[in-house]
């Protein structure tokens, strides 16, 4: 039987039960048809919870509130959840973050925001004093990611997910870009929570019901096409060379670099070396391939007009992540720039072809010749395991 929790579908705060559930494999459902400011003010629900606030889990032990409470109730239900980790020092380090993220980052988030809506009065000086005291708080984050992937240990705890609850409300409503540059490892680690499974199946807007015939209004309107659907034909199809990457398993310079080089159309496509910014950041192996990874998934929505090749390079921190893409036009695509946050870590340089010394390097890239200027590419010292995840999450973006 499921538990009921009361709570608006947009209510962040929920969403942290939600996504713990998901997680934990618990039952939780959003009661139907709850309305702010009515639901919460009826008997019945006030019997749940005097004061009227959202949200409030039902329990066959009685209500529950308090939505940390709540996303903690749903954690315990299930036996040695890993979203508490194992050892006692890593239990005690996500109520840490716990912490944290409420008395710091919500904390801050709030006091910049709620005046902003009218929920409290606008002071200027209040508002500089609460984004100073905000700006504090993702720096200390901000040095935390700058060596780890997730807030405890090497997966997503109760931690991140309130994290992440958090956090978004910031970045979504009083959060700027400018201002969210100056927190580079936030930025990233916000956009691969939020680009995780169970984050994004709960995130993810109900579809609507069918409407019965008698009721149905004008059929929508048809998307607007891609603009790189309205450029003019190319000769390159990029099937085809997807297919001949990935068809070739020996004499790789002779069989695919040539046809490569054979099917290219400068005038239908362009190619673009990236080099990520932050290279002398990237001195943990494995939080450096998760950034890697992070950015070939949400590079995902690319996938018909491009072909990308990211090199993880070195056998000693620091390490350097470069990159090749191929994209149809003569521009980065426009909605690529958009979506994928991870784009403006990389400085992009436009590929000239005429020089030779730079179709090497394409070559070379494609290619995966070692020595890689200089620098062997990274490889695990002892598992392999570490190497086979590299390679499937690399071909998730070469298979584009």
């Amino acid at each position: 039987m499921a538990l009921v929790l009361h709570a608006g579908k947009t209510n962040k705060n929920a969403y942290k039960a939600l996504i713990a559930a998901e997680y934990s494999g618990v039952d939780v459902k959003l009661v139907e048809n709850f309305e702010m400011g009515v639901t919460n003010k009826t008997p019945e629900f006030l019997k749940m919870n005097p004061l009227g606030k959202v949200p409030v889990l039902e329990t066959p032990d009685g209500p529950l509130f308090e939505s940390n409470a709540i996303a903690r109730y749903v954690t315990r239900l299930k036996a040695d959840n890993p979203l508490y980790c194992s050892s006692l020092i890593d239990y005690a380090r996500v109520e840490q973050w716990i912490d944290f993220a409420t008395t710091e980052i919500d904390a801050g988030v709030s006091r910049w925001l709620y005046p902003r809506l009218g929920f409290q009065p606008y002071l200027p000086p209040a508002e500089e004093a609460a984004i100073s005291v905000l700006k504090r708080a993702l720096g200390a984050l901000n040095l935390h990611l700058a060596s780890n992937t997730y807030l405890v240990g090497h997966s997503v705890t109760l931690a991140d997910i309130i994290m992440t609850c958090n956090l978004y409300v910031g970045f979504v409503f009083v959060m700027t870009k400018s201002f969210t540059s100056e927190f580079p490892h936030v930025e990233r680690y916000l956009w691969t929570m939020v680009n995780q499974p169970n984050v994004k199946k709960e995130k993810e807007p109900a579809k609507p019901k069918a409407v019965p015939a008698a009721e149905e209004e004008e059929a929508p309107k048809p998307k607007p096409k891609n603009p790189l659907d309205l450029l003019p034909p190319s000769k390159m199809i990029l099937d085809d060379w997807k297919r001949l990457y990935s068809n070739t398993k020996s004499n790789f310079r002779e069989v695919a670099i040539k046809g490569f080089w054979e099917m290219y159309d400068p005038e239908g496509y362009s190619l673009w070396f990236c080099d990520y910014k932050y290279n002398e950041e990237n001195t943990v192996s494995f939080v450096t391939l998760n950034k890697v990874g992070g950015f070939l998934q949400r590079m995902d929505l690319a996938r018909k007009y491009a072909f990308g090749k990211m090199l993880v390079i070195g056998s000693e921190p620091p390490y350097k992540v470069k990159g090749l893409w191929l994209f149809r036009g003569q521009e980065i695509p426009q909605f690529v720039m958009d979506e994928c946050y991870d784009m403006e870590l990389f400085e992009w340089t436009k590929v000239d072809i005429s020089d030779e010394a730079q179709k090497e390097r394409v070559s070379q890239m494609i290619e995966d010749c070692e020595p890689f200027e200089g620098r062997p590419f990274w490889m695990p010292s002892a598992s392999s395991e570490a190497t086979l995840y590299i390679n499937v999450m690399f071909l998730a973006a070469t298979s584009f």
